[in-house]
C-alpha cells in the first residue's frame, strides 16, 4: 500500500477543488427530507422480526424506585450503576423484545463492532469476561448485554415490546407517572432516559417504493426467513437472486462481502462511499490484552479515550486505525490547539487530513483490479465529514463477478423503483430483492423528538419549557422545572468515537446523583441560574465547526449537507469532562438537592 506523504499547497488547491466538486454532485434540495421514517404505512420495517410474539400481561399499575427508558447499552448500564447504589426496584422498558438495544436490532451478516471490544464491551472487569475476537460479532456484544443485565437482575422488573408513551411529574406525590403503549400507568420516583441516538430505522423517501413487487427489508431487521442463514452468512435462499443493496456506510460495508457469497448477483447502490480502512480482525485471550489483573479493563479503555481524545499517555494499548488517526479524528478540539492562531491550526489539519485520505485513496487502487469501479469506490472529502469504516473483504467483493457496482452520485440517489427493480439515469436494474442499508434516524427517539412528550412541573412541557434557544441542561442530566429526570445521551455531555464508555460514566453519575438524593431525602433539580451558567462554559469553549461541517460531503454528521447535526457536547473533550463531573460531585452535588415536599408520603 502507499505510505502517506506529506501534501504540497498546489495538491491541497486540488484537493479543495474536487471535494467541492464531489460534494455538489451529491448535494440535494431535499436535504433530511429525502429520508422518512419507519412509521404510519411502513411501519412494518420496524416491526421486530426477533421477538417471540409479544407476551399478553396485564396493565401495570405499581411502584418503582426508578423507571428506564431504553434497554440498549445506556438502560442496561444505568441500571447496573444504580443497583451498586443499593436501588431496589429499577424498570427497564425496551422497545425491543430483549436487552441490546443497537445490538437486539442489528444481526445482518458480518455485524461487527467497530471499536476494540475490549474496550467497547462495558463492566468486563465486573463481570469478568473477556471477548473472544478484538472486535467481536454482533452476536457475542448482544450476549454481553444480556450478562450484564442477568448479572445485575434488571430482568425481575423489565417490559419487553413495551414503549413508554409518556412521562407526567405528579407535584403532590412528587413522583412520575409512566404510561406506555400496553396500557400501563405505574409510577417512579425517578425516571432515567436512555433511548439512543441512533435506534429507529431510516428509509430513502424513493417514488414508487410501493410499487416494487420484489421483496424489500432494513438491515436492522434483517429477514433471515427470506434469506436463510444468519450473522456468519450462509444465505442459501439467496441462490440465483438479484440483491441490491441500498447504503455503503459502516453496515453495507459489513453486508455487502457476506451477500456476494451467498447471492446470484449483488448491485450495490452507492451514493458517498465511505472511507475503508484496515481491520485485521483476529481472536484474543486474555494475555494478548492484558487482563491478568483486577481493572484491566478500565485501564484499557481510559488509555483509548485519552489517545483518541489528544491525551499523553505513555504506551497506546490499544493500536488500532482509531488511536492512528486520532489527530484527525478529535483534532477539531481546543485540546489539540493549545498554541497558534486558527489559521495556523487549520492549515496544520488540513494538511494532515490529506495525507491521510491519499492513504486511504490508494488502498482502494491497490484492491480493486476495475479502475473504474476502484475511482467510484475512493472517498473524496475529509476524514472526519463521515464515520470511518474499517474491513479486509469490503473492497475485493468488487473484484468478484457477481457484484456490481451502480454510483448514484449524479442522479442525486436513485431516482425511482418500478415493479421490477431500480432505476438510475437510463438505466433499470431488475432486482429480486431490495436491501436497505440506510442507517437510523438521528434525533427522532426520546425527549428531542418530541415522540415521548415530558410534562414536568405545572404540567409544561420539556419541548415548550427549552423553547427556541433550546436545549437546558446541568450537564446535559438535569434541568430546571423537571424534577428527578435524568437524561443519558450526547446533549450537552462529552462524547467520543467509543460511546459505550461515555455511557457508562453517564451511569455512574446519574446513579450517583439519585443516591445522593435519596440519602437526603430530596429532589434532583437544578436552578436556573446554574443551568445558565453551563450553558455559558459550553458557549465560551466550544469551536467553531461550522467551516468544516459546510465542506463536508453530506450525510448525517452535518444534516445531509445542511449544518451540523450533533447538539452541542462538551468542548474541551471526554476526559476533561469526567474530571469535571467527578470534581462536581464531591463539592457542589447539594446544589441540585431540595428537601422533598412530600418527605414520607410513600
Amino acid at each position: 500500500m502507499t505510505t502517506s506523504h506529506p501534501v504540497g499547497e498546489e495538491e491541497l488547491a486540488e484537493l479543495r477543488k474536487r471535494y467541492r466538486q464531489e460534494r455538489e454532485r451529491r448535494v440535494r434540495p431535499d436535504g433530511t427530507g429525502q429520508y422518512r421514517g419507519a412509521e404510519a404505512e411502513f411501519g412494518y420495517y420496524a416491526a421486530d422480526p426477533y421477538a417471540d410474539g409479544v407476551p399478553d400481561r396485564d396493565p401495570l399499575r405499581d411502584t418503582v424506585d426508578v423507571a428506564v427508558v431504553g434497554g440498549g447499552f445506556g438502560g442496561i448500564l444505568a441500571g447496573a450503576r444504580l443497583r451498586q447504589q443499593g436501588v431496589r426496584r429499577v424498570r427497564v422498558v425496551e422497545t425491543g423484545g430483549g436487552f441490546g438495544g443497537t445490538w437486539y436490532w442489528n444481526r445482518y451478516p458480518g455485524v461487527h463492532c467497530d471499536i476494540e471490544s475490549h474496550v467497547y464491551l462495558p463492566l468486563l472487569d465486573e463481570t469478568g469476561y473477556v471477548p473472544e475476537w478484538k472486535y467481536s460479532p454482533g452476536e457475542e456484544i448482544r450476549r454481553h448485554a444480556v450478562r450484564v443485565a442477568e448479572q445485575f437482575d434488571l430482568g425481575a422488573d423489565a417490559l419487553f415490546s413495551t414503549t413508554v408513551t409518556s412521562l407526567s411529574w405528579d407535584e403532590t406525590a412528587e413522583e412520575w407517572l409512566v404510561t406506555t403503549d400496553r396500557d400501563d400507568a405505574f409510577r417512579a420516583r425517578y425516571v432515567i432516559t436512555a433511548t439512543g441516538t441512533l435506534s429507529e430505522p431510516k428509509l430513502p423517501a424513493i417514488p414508487g417504493v410501493e410499487k416494487f413487487a420484489g421483496h424489500t427489508f432494513h438491515t436492522s431487521r434483517w429477514d433471515y426467513g427470506y434469506t436463510g442463514g444468519g450473522p456468519d452468512g450462509g444465505m442459501t435462499k439467496l441462490a440465483g437472486k438479484r440483491v441490491g443493496v441500498v447504503g455503503t456506510g459502516a453496515t453495507g460495508v459489513q453486508a455487502i462481502p457476506k451477500l456476494a457469497e451467498d447471492a446470484g448477483h449483488v448491485l450495490v447502490f452507492q451514493r458517498t462511499p465511505s472511507s475503508v480502512d484496515v481491520r485485521g480482525n483476529r481472536r484474543t485471550d486474555a494475555r494478548d490484552v492484558g487482563a491478568d489483573h483486577d481493572g484491566w479493563a478500565r485501564e484499557r479503555r481510559e488509555n483509548f479515550l485519552r489517545v483518541v481524545s489528544g491525551e499523553p499517555v505513555e504506551e497506546d494499548l490499544v493500536a488500532d486505525g482509531w488511536t492512528a488517526s486520532a489527530g484527525l479524528l478529535e483534532k477539531l478540539l481546543p485540546s489539540f490547539r493549545r498554541e497558534g492562531d486558527r489559521e495556523t491550526f487549520e492549515a496544520a489539519y488540513e494538511a494532515a487530513d490529506a495525507a491521510k485520505m491519499n492513504e486511504l485513496r490508494a488502498r482502494v487502487a491497490d484492491s480493486v483490479t476495475d479502475p473504474a469501479t476502484a475511482e467510484k469506490l475512493q472517498p473524496w472529502y475529509r476524514y472526519a465529514c463521515k464515520r470511518p469504516a474499517f474491513s479486509d473483504v469490503y473492497y475485493p467483493a468488487f473484484n468478484r463477478e457477481n457484484v456490481t457496482l451502480v454510483d448514484t452520485a449524479d442522479t442525486h440517489g436513485i431516482e425511482r423503483l418500478t415493479e421490477d427493480g431500480v432505476v438510475v439515469g437510463d438505466t433499470t436494474y431488475p432486482l429480486d430483492c431490495l436491501i436497505f442499508a440506510t442507517g437510523f434516524s438521528v434525533g427522532v427517539s426520546g425527549v428531542l423528538s418530541g415522540k415521548l412528550p415530558v410534562r414536568g412541573r405545572g404540567g409544561v412541557s420539556l419541548l415548550d419549557a427549552w423553547g427556541r434557544q433550546g436545549p437546558r441542561t446541568l450537564h446535559g442530566f438535569t434541568g430546571h422545572g423537571f424534577p428527578n429526570l435524568l437524561q443519558m445521551g450526547s446533549l450537552q455531555n462529552a462524547s467520543s468515537v467509543n460511546y459505550t464508555h461515555i455511557l457508562d460514566e453517564q451511569a455512574l453519575h446519574a446513579a450517583a446523583l439519585v443516591a445522593a438524593a435519596e440519602a437526603a431525602d430530596a429532589v434532583l433539580e437544578p436552578s436556573r441560574e446554574t443551568e445558565d451558567a453551563w450553558l455559558a462554559e459550553i458557549r465560551e469553549g466550544a469551536p467553531d465547526h461550522e467551516w468544516f461541517h459546510a465542506e463536508c460531503t453530506p450525510g448525517y454528521y452535518n444534516r445531509e449537507g445542511g449544518g451540523r447535526a450533533n447538539v452541542a457536547a462538551y468542548p474541551h473533550g471526554a476526559v476533561a469532562f469526567h474530571a469535571l463531573l467527578r470534581q462536581w460531585r464531591t463539592d457542589s452535588l447539594d446544589q441540585v438537592l431540595t428537601p422533598r415536599a412530600a418527605a414520607g408520603a410513600r
